[in-house]
């Protein structure tokens, strides 16, 4: 029997050729300012250009964020204006050159933006450091240290879903294939999903219908520029980790059913990043899982992430029917050549480029 890791999958009209594929990573290497804001540029090229080479079936570019105020750091990619698309089409031609999907996550970080990069320790960064005051559904801190955020108006709510509607345009105008919404890690969708987070008393805040409501209407947005034969993907944190006051395993499962309704084609299943200092128990394949779950109790194809790491530990997960896919993450910033040793190991196969054949 040929490994289930190495069977493609088709999500509409498109057909990943594998099931590795490579979860979005900041890579946090854009100029903060001035023309080549929130620009790729050689680093993002080499970087995902090297994963293609690898075999990765589908690869989501890292959170790229929709307006400027919407980077999780100032020097987060962006998807605000024509520049940016342009420097995006080098990266999707080659992926697609090597046989690998083009996708990207399109995001904003809502109370969790204006930060320093992480190797420079994460910080919030003020003006001085090409920083802003952060936005948020309600003015609550995301930790100590970090600052009270603005609270969004309603008025600025439905621009923000325009942004993101914006930015899958400008997505399919870079050539990707597939589009990602993030709605997950504490940032914008997810504060509005949790009541930690989201304390609004108005149609966006109380209610699971209600802090579900601007992620919906983002799907809706997206999807209604986005083209009907493309696939667009839904990124959450199926728990916040809290053991009360946060958002649930259970609320993911209904509102996974609402996103298939309104044409999100697979659920990418992580956890967490809206809670600081909550105790998460780490482990190989920790978040597996809420996916198998969300799958066993939905229509709705999913992909499971978290220390995912073992070739055989990946099949099985597929073999158990626990995920549709599986994503990998640090693991391919450790290995570009991942899917390619995988497919050594379990009798699997990934194109060799010509240039590889004599190794």
């Amino acid at each position: 029997m040929s490994a289930a890791l190495f069977e493609p999958y088709a999500l509409r009209s498109v057909t990943v050729p594998n099931r590795i594929w490579m979860a979005p990573m900041c890579q946090y290497s854009a100029e903060p300012t001035g023309p080549g804001a929130g620009v790729a540029g050689d680093w993002h090229f080499a970087h995902y250009a090297a994963r293609a080479a690898g075999g990765t079936g589908l690869i989501l570019l890292e959170a790229t964020a929709v307006a400027p105020e919407g980077r999780i750091s100032p020097y987060d990619l962006g998807l605000w204006n024509d520049t940016q698309t342009e420097a995006l089409r080098r990266i999707t031609g080659f992926l697609k050159e090597r046989g690998t999907v083009p996708g990207i996550q399109i995001a904003h970080a809502g109370r969790k933006a204006s930060t320093d990069r992480p190797w420079l320790g994460g910080a919030p960064v003020g003006p001085e450091e090409h920083g802003w005051q952060p936005s948020a559904p309600s003015p609550v801190a995301f930790a100590d240290g970090h600052p009270v955020p603005h609270e969004l108006t309603v008025e600025e709510i439905h621009e923000i879903t325009g942004q993101f509607a914006a930015a899958a345009e400008r997505a399919l105008a870079a050539g990707f294939q597939v589009v990602e919404i993030h709605g997950a890690h504490g940032y914008l969708i997810g504060e509005f999903l949790s009541p930690h987070s989201n304390r609004r008393t108005d149609s966006y805040g109380g209610s699971f219908e209600n802090r579900t409501r601007f992620a919906l209407e983002v799907v809706d947005a997206v999807r209604a520029v986005w083209p009907a034969e493309l696939p667009l993907l839904f990124r959450v944190s199926a728990t916040d980790w809290l053991d009360d006051g946060g958002w649930t395993a259970d609320e993911t499962v209904a509102l996974a059913r609402l996103l298939k309704e309104h044409g999100v084609d697979l659920l990418d299943v992580s956890t967490g990043g809206n809670a600081a200092g909550v105790r998460i128990p780490v482990g190989p394949g920790y978040q597996v899982p809420f996916a198998a779950r969300i799958k066993a109790e939905t229509d709705l194809p999913v992909a499971a992430v978290g220390l995912i790491t073992d070739p055989v530990q990946a099949e099985k997960i597929l073999a158990d029917d626990e995920a549709d896919a599986v994503l990998l993450g640090r693991k391919l910033l450790r290995d570009p050549y991942w899917a390619r040793r995988a497919a050594r190991e379990l009798g699997g196969e990934v194109p060799t480029p010509d240039q590889y054949h004599r190794a």
